[in-house]
C-alpha cells in the first residue's frame, strides 16, 4: 500500500464515526433507505399562557400557523414549563435540570435577600440568593448537538447571563439578538437597543425580523444539519402592535360585547378575567406570523420532512403584573403563580416520520426535551446532564411511558405578579403546594382545569402528607436555596400596601383598560414606532 492510500485509510477510518453521526436509518415503504440526521427547529415564545391561542380554546386570539403546527405534530395537554417565570424555565430547557439543581430560580435581575427591601413591599420573608448565570459546567443542549456535527443557531431572548455567558458562550455557533437583557429594549419597532440585531429599517418588527434571520439560517444550512433556537421576545412586556391589528381585535372585541369588568382580587393583585386587549392580541397575531414565516422556510428549502419543530413558552400568561395582558381562564394565576395557569403551556412537538398519537394528557416538563430531541436524532444521551428530564420518544412512538413520575418546582421568591414563595410537586395526578411564609400547603387533584381552584387536602391528608416529605426530601437532596424570615417586617406597613392596590391599582386598571378599548385610543403619534418613516 502507498503512503498516499494508506493516509487516506487512516483519515477514512478516522472520519467514518463522524459521518455516520450524521446519519440516521430511515423506511419508506418497507424499503431501508440512509438519509442525514434530522434538523432541529426549537420555537420558545416569551409568556405565552396556555389559552393564548385558538388551538388550546382562545376565541378572542387568532394563531393559524401555530395551530396547524399543533395538528401536524403531537399536543401534550398537560405539557409544563420548569419556572412560572423566565430565566428558571429557559436554564432548565438548556440544561435538562429543574431550577433547584441548577440554582437559577428567579429571572436574572430580581433583587434577592435584603436589596429586596428596595421594593417596598414590606414582605414577611427575604428572597433567596440565587445564581446569575448559566453555569460553565453545565453542557446545554445545543453543545450536545454542536458535538454531533450540528451547526446550531440562536435567535432572540436569551435572559441567562451578561458578556461572557451569551448563547455563543454555551454551544451556538451564531446568535443574533440573544443579550442579557428579558424584554427587547427599545420595544418591538426599530430602532431597538441590542448590540446582537443591527437596525435596518425603521419601523421594522423585532418578531419578524427574528423570523426572517432564522428562515436565512435554514435557507444558508439547508444541506448541512442544524439545530435551530428561535426565542421570540414576544409576548412579553412591552405590550405593543401596529394600529391595523389594534383595529382589527378592537372590533373584534366589540362584536363579542365587552364586559363591564375585566379584573378581580387575587390574594395580592387584581388578575385579568377576560382575554379582550386589543394591542396584546395584535401581539399575539404577529408571533403566529412568525411562525409561518419560518415553517414556509423549512417547505421552501425541502427539509420539511426531516425537521422537527418543538413549539412551548416558558411560563404562563401575564394576567397580573407587567401589563395584566391576558387571562389565563379557566387555568387560576399565570406568570409568577404558583398555580396551573403560572406552569402549564403550550407544548407541541413535531416528528414528520411519526403518526402513532396526535394528543396526550400524560404531563410532561420542558426539561424532557433535551432527552427527547437527542434520542429522537438518534443520538447517545447525556444521563448525567439532563438529569431531570425524560425521554418522550416512546411516548411519541406509541409505547410505554412512566406518567406518574414526580415533578418539581421550586420558587423562593415573590414574584412580581403575586405569586408567593413556594415549592411543589406534582404527582400520580396529584399536585401539593409548600408555601415557605407560613409552611401551609394545598392540595389539587389535576389534570382537570376547574379542579385547580378546588384545595381538598383536608380530605386527603395523608396523600398530602406523603407528597409533603418526598418534596422536602428532595430539595434537600439537591440543595434548594430557601427564603429567611426579615426581621425588619412590620405587618401594618404591610396591611397598608395591600390596601393601595385596591384603592388605587385596581381601579386605574379597568380605566386602562377601557381606554385601549376606545375607538379614539392612540399611544403615541407613530404606534410605538410602527409607522416611522423610512429615511
Amino acid at each position: 500500500m502507498s503512503k498516499s492510500s494508506y493516509f487516506k485509510s487512516k483519515i477514512s477510518i478516522v472520519l467514518l464515526p463522524v459521518f455516520l453521526s450524521l446519519l440516521i436509518a430511515c423506511k419508506s415503504n418497507g424499503i431501508e433507505t440512509v438519509c442525514k440526521k434530522p434538523n432541529i427547529l426549537f420555537i420558545l415564545v416569551d409568556d405565552l399562557g396556555y389559552h393564548d391561542l385558538s388551538v388550546t380554546g382562545s376565541t378572542f386570539y387568532e394563531t393559524p400557523n401555530v395551530d396547524k403546527l399543533a395538528a401536524e405534530g403531537v399536543m401534550f395537554t398537560n405539557g409544563y414549563a420548569a419556572s412560572r417565570v423566565c430565566s428558571p424555565s429557559r436554564a432548565s430547557i438548556m440544561t435538562g435540570k429543574f431550577t433547584a439543581r441548577h440554582g437559577i430560580t428567579d429571572w436574572i435581575g430580581a433583587k434577592a435577600g435584603e436589596d429586596w427591601r428596595a421594593r417596598n413591599r414590606h414582605d414577611k420573608l427575604l428572597p433567596a440568593n440565587y445564581v446569575m448565570q448559566l453555569p460553565k459546567d453545565d453542557i446545554t443542549i445545543a453543545e450536545a448537538f454542536k458535538e454531533q456535527g450540528y451547526k446550531t443557531f440562536f435567535a432572540g431572548k436569551w435572559h441567562l447571563g451578561d458578556k461572557g455567558a451569551y448563547p455563543e458562550d454555551h454551544g451556538f455557533d451564531i446568535n443574533i439578538a440573544g443579550i442579557d437583557a428579558g424584554s427587547p429594549r427599545g420595544g418591538f419597532f426599530s430602532p431597538w437597543n441590542n448590540p446582537k440585531l443591527q437596525n435596518k429599517e425603521k419601523g421594522e418588527n423585532l418578531t419578524l425580523r427574528l423570523a426572517n434571520e432564522t428562515a436565512d439560517f435554514i435557507a444558508k444550512h439547508k444541506d448541512s444539519t442544524f439545530f435551530a433556537f428561535l426565542s421570540f421576545y414576544a409576548v412579553h412586556a412591552p405590550v405593543q402592535t401596529t394600529q391595523e391589528k389594534w383595529v382589527k381585535y378592537r372590533n373584534k372585541a366589540d362584536s363579542m360585547g365587552v364586559a363591564d369588568s375585566g379584573y378581580k382580587m387575587e390574594r395580592v393583585l387584581p388578575i385579568r378575567r377576560v382575554q379582550d386587549n386589543p394591542v396584546y392580541g395584535g401581539l399575539v397575531e404577529t408571533m403566529d406570523d412568525a411562525v409561518g414565516i419560518v415553517l414556509k422556510a423549512l417547505k421552501d428549502n425541502g427539509v420539511d420532512d426531516n425537521t422537527i419543530v418543538v413549539f412551548t413558552s416558558d411560563n404562563g400568561g401575564v394576567a397580573s403584573g407587567d401589563n395584566y395582558a391576558t387571562s389565563n381562564l379557566p387555568l387560576r394565576g399565570g406568570k409568577g403563580y404558583q398555580w396551573e395557569g403560572g406552569i402549564k403551556e403550550p407544548f407541541f412537538i413535531k416528528v414528520p416520520w411519526l403518526k402513532n398519537i396526535k394528543s396526550t394528557e400524560v404531563p410532561v416538563i420542558s426539561t424532557d426535551l433535551y432527552p427527547t430531541l437527542l434520542d429522537l436524532a438518534n443520538l447517545p444521551l447525556k444521563t448525567n446532564q439532563h438529569l431531570d428530564g425524560m425521554s418522550l420518544k416512546p411516548l411519541l412512538e406509541g409505547e410505554g411511558f412512566d406518567s406518574n413520575r414526580p415533578l418539581f418546582w421550586h420558587y423562593p421568591h415573590y414574584g412580581n405578579q403575586g405569586g408567593e414563595p413556594s415549592s411543589i410537586i406534582q404527582k400520580d395526578g396529584w399536585k401539593l403546594i409548600h408555601y415557605w411564609e407560613d409552611g401551609r400547603e394545598e392540595l389539587f387533584r389535576l389534570p382537570s382545569e376547574e379542579k385547580d381552584n378546588q384545595n381538598v387536602i383536608s380530605q386527603h391528608t395523608e396523600t398530602a402528607k406523603n407528597l409533603s416529605i418526598e418534596l422536602m426530601t428532595w430539595l434537600k437532596e439537591v440543595n434548594a436555596n430557601y427564603t429567611t424570615t426579615d426581621s425588619e417586617f412590620d405587618a401594618n406597613k404591610r396591611k397598608k400596601y395591600l390596601q393601595n392596590i385596591i384603592n388605587q391599582k385596581f381601579p386605574n386598571l379597568e380605566k386602562q383598560r377601557q381606554e385601549v378599548l376606545s375607538p379614539d385610543f392612540k399611544p403615541n403619534e407613530d404606534w410605538w414606532g410602527s409607522q416611522a418613516i423610512v429615511d
